[in-house]
């Protein structure tokens, strides 16, 4: 139904509540020094030692992520230092940029002050806030990207003013360059827009505008898959290959648990705003948007997680009538009072660095990236011990192979000070950045996933020699990984290399 005069009227003039400044500010320092007091616990995640790696080999795309995360990880180094805590700075500024602009959404559709600090609350302690939040990945980065892309297309359909396209658009050429799953949000956004409107967003020149700073800033991770072969698409098609079964079987309840469960009640009452709310009509294509993107995800085989961005916004959404409930009594307002503090206490359990090592069997149980962050240290050691049993002479000719990016990465960021040479890895990017020299024929030294010994076919006389022990009894996907010492390779590494590439 085309919107008529009087609505886009009443539309484009409504009166924002004023920004709550200082409790926001509060919120979102709050947020960001936790983060930055627990940056230093545990260790590294294999995917940020693997993004350090990648950072020291910048290119416009990788075989399994455009080039962003590694370029940020790059500066994160290079400004604040080879730790853990530097490397984590970008993500902490992230997440809290994420939560200002949740309020800033509550806002848009017509959240008070108390809507905007209560949006700004539950995205801090989302576990998916706070789990991204914690350490540097493309979720990290993908998380701020959708809700502020969100943000910007709200404020078009509000206003009408097609200039909020140019940002929307440049907002979406920057988020390629980390993940492509934004395109996924692009997609669902506009097809809910030509189904329930307002279409008129889509008229005029403006939203060309906006499609070709999209495409002018993604060009080059664009250009580079294409110039080799889409290497993201094997990935992807792994990916839902391997794990697509899980993953649709886990869809929905994962939407129950990647906010929390005690917070199901808030985004719940947001979608049926934006669907029912006659003031809020010009935002309805969301409401269609998030079922949407769940359908296509589920078809697709893929992660859960990939919904949460927009499910943040209907949390944002729901949060002025959260409030407006929780004013009706004060049994109600301690109810809500109640239900937050639960929900940042077991969010803050599953996803932060709160419990000893040798605790986390629960939390891996909810959220294993807790158990990936242990045991690198020890694996370097394992390693080493390995390394020694080559006898000096024939270690010029040897040759340092892990199994998986991961032990490649932990190996590379603590190899050198154990004394051993760089890692080689058929993994992922790794096997983009070369094999050992054919001359390197000498021993060599595999590093590989307990469940994982075909890869010793390639080999010849292998035997392993120890066995990788974290030292905090975590059953991680390292925890028993074998070290094996083999003669050599069964064929030179030139021809052998296509064979040891594996991209999933």
């Amino acid at each position: 139904m085309a919107e008529d005069g009087d609505a886009r009227a009443e539309r484009c003039t409504a009166t924002l509540a004023p920004v709550a400044r200082r409790p926001l500010a509060w919120v979102v320092v709050a947020h960001a020094g936790v983060l930055t007091l627990l940056s230093a616990r545990y260790g590294y995640h294999r995917d940020e030692l693997y993004f350090v790696a990648a950072g020291r080999r910048l290119a416009w795309g990788y075989v399994d992520q455009p080039p962003l995360t590694p370029l940020l990880a790059r500066a994160d180094t290079a400004v604040f230092g080879d730790s853990l805590v530097g490397l984590r700075v970008c993500a902490t500024l992230a997440a809290a940029a994420t939560v200002a602009v949740v309020a800033l959404v509550a806002r848009e559709l017509g959240g008070g002050r108390g809507a905007q600090l209560l949006a700004a609350v539950l995205a801090a302690l989302g576990a998916q806030t706070l789990a991204v939040g914690h350490m540097v990945s493309t979720a990290t980065f993908d998380l701020l990207v959708w809700v502020l892309l969100s943000w910007f297309v709200l404020r078009v359909l509000r206003t009408g003013d097609g200039r909020w396209w140019l940002a929307a658009g440049a907002v979406t050429g920057v988020g390629v360059q980390n993940k492509y799953l934004v395109v996924l949000l692009v997609a669902v956004l506009l097809v809910g827009i030509a189904v329930v409107g307002p279409r008129a967003v889509l008229r005029g020149g403006w939203f060309p505008g906006g499609c070709a700073v999209a495409l002018v800033l993604a060009a080059p991770t664009l250009w580079w898959q294409a110039t080799h072969d889409w290497p993201q698409f094997t990935v992807a098609r792994g990916i839902s290959e391997d794990d697509g079964a899980e993953n649709r079987v886990l869809l929905v309840p994962q939407q129950l648990v990647f906010l929390s469960p005690l917070f199901v009640p808030v985004w719940i009452a947001g979608w049926l705003r934006l669907w029912r709310a006659e003031r809020l009509r010009w935002a309805r294509a969301f409401a269609v948007a998030y079922p949407l993107l769940c359908a296509v995800v589920l078809a697709l085989g893929g992660k859960g997680y990939y919904t949460v961005p927009l499910l943040t916004v209907l949390l944002a959404a729901g949060c002025a009538p959260a409030l407006d409930w929780a004013r009706r009594g004060r049994a109600r307002r301690a109810l809500l009072v109640a239900v937050v503090t639960l929900a940042a206490a077991l969010n803050a359990l599953i996803t932060l660095p709160l419990l000893p090592p040798s605790a986390l069997a629960v939390p891996m149980a909810l959220d294993k990236e807790q158990g990936e962050q242990l045991g690198w240290p020890q694996l370097a050691d394992a390693a080493r011990e390995g390394w020694l049993r080559i006898p000096p002479a024939d270690r010029a000719g040897a040759v340092l192979f892990t199994g998986n990016y991961g032990e490649a990465g932990a190996l590379e960021r603590y190899g050198p000070a154990r004394g051993l040479p760089a890692p080689y890895s058929g993994h992922m990017s790794y096997a983009d950045w070369g094999p050992p020299p054919d001359s390197r024929n000498g021993p060599v030294l595999l590093v590989r996933l307990a469940d994982a010994s075909g890869i010793e076919r390639h080999f010849l006389g292998c035997r392993t020699l120890t066995r990788v022990d974290n030292g905090h009894d975590v059953d991680n996907e390292e925890q028993g990984a074998a070290v094996v010492l083999c003669d050599g390779p069964a064929r030179p590494w030139s021809q052998l290399w296509p064979s040891l590439r594996h991209a999933y």
